[in-house]
Parts: C-alpha cells; sequence; structure tokens
C-alpha cells in the first residue's frame, strides 16, 4: 500500500458505501459468474474488470443494493437470485468505497443484458478459473512515486487486479467443489 497503515479492513467513516455481487450460475464450463469491464469514461475505475456493484442508497442493505446494481448493469432479475452470504467488507482506498461483496445463485444461466453507458463488455467467468494457480501473475506500477507490485488473474487475456481480486481472492479460498 502507498499510505503507512493502510488495513484492508478499514472503514473510514468518510468512506462511502458500495456493494458488488458475484452471481453464480450453470455456466457452459461449469459454475460460472460474470464480471463487467467498465467502460472507459466512467469516473471511478474506467476500463477496469469488476463485479457488477456499485454505491449503497440511503436505507438500502448491501445484499439490495448489490441486486440493483447487477439489475441495472447486466440485467440479472433480482427476484431470480438467492443470497447466501457475504464477504469481507474491502475499503478501495483510491475511490474511498468500502464495498461490501455478496454472494449469490441462480438456477440457470441469466440472459445478461449488459448497459451499455456502464458496460463494455460482458466475461463470463468459470470459478475454476479463480483456483488456478497458473491464472495469477504480478505486475507492477508507480504511484505517488512508489512502485507498488500487485497480483492479478488472467482471464483470457483480461487482466483482474485491485479490489476486485482481493474478492476474488477470498471467495477462491472459501470454495470447495
Amino acid at each position: 500500500p502507498t499510505r503507512t497503515g493502510w488495513r484492508p479492513d478499514d472503514q473510514p467513516a468518510s468512506a462511502r458505501g458500495a456493494a458488488a455481487l458475484i452471481l453464480l450460475y450453470p455456466g457452459e464450463h461449469g459454475v460460472s459468474f460474470p464480471l463487467t469491464m467498465r467502460h472507459d469514461d466512467l469516473p471511478h475505475h474506467p476500463g477496469q474488470i469488476s463485479l457488477p456493484g456499485g454505491g449503497i442508497d440511503a436505507g438500502e442493505d448491501p445484499a439490495a443494493a448489490a441486486l440493483r446494481e447487477a439489475h441495472e448493469e447486466i440485467g440479472v432479475n433480482p427476484a431470480d437470485v438467492r443470497i447466501i452470504g457475504a464477504l469481507s467488507p474491502l475499503w478501495v482506498i483510491v475511490s474511498n468505497f468500502v464495498v461490501r461483496p455478496c454472494v449469490g445463485v441462480v438456477d440457470r444461466r441469466p440472459d445478461f443484458r449488459a448497459e451499455p453507458r456502464e458496460v463494455a463488455a460482458l466475461i463470463e467467468t468459470p470459478v475454476r478459473w479463480v483456483r488456478d494457480p497458473a491464472r495469477v501473475g504480478w505486475d507492477q506500477r508507480v504511484r505517488h512515486g512508489v512502485r507498488i507490485e500487485f497480483p492479478y488473474f488472467d482471464f483470457e487475456g483480461h487482466r483482474v487486479w485491485g479490489a476486485t481480486a482481493m474478492v476474488l481472492g477470498e471467495f477462491a479460498a472459501l470454495w470447495d467443489e
């Protein structure tokens, strides 16, 4: 981390709430989940690969927010999803969001419809990929004058790093086929 004392479990009072959804469904290559490639013109994390998700509205719980955002971004019907649990909250320092990831399941592959203003591409990802050590690589960037090395997942040429990779890393550690 570029900031001294940063911990992923920090939840500063100034941070905004966000939710994300790992949506499990029977895919062509086994149990799968969708990722999105964010449009390059979005204000937060442009062009990055992420889970469906976004800000939590006032009075909304994280699961409801994750379902609403999945509906808005990729056309998933919230009534079809069973939320089965949550992962650890994660403070994303660069955007000052505390992301609360939820895990949901559906009985069949949804009829995905990507929202063109937000989602440049939908990436259907077999769960087995997050458990495959051959899909983990390392890269580096300079941020605030400091060289940072970080891990990423390589999903068919799509690099998944940062908060999304951290969430998927926790999910991979818990997944047992």
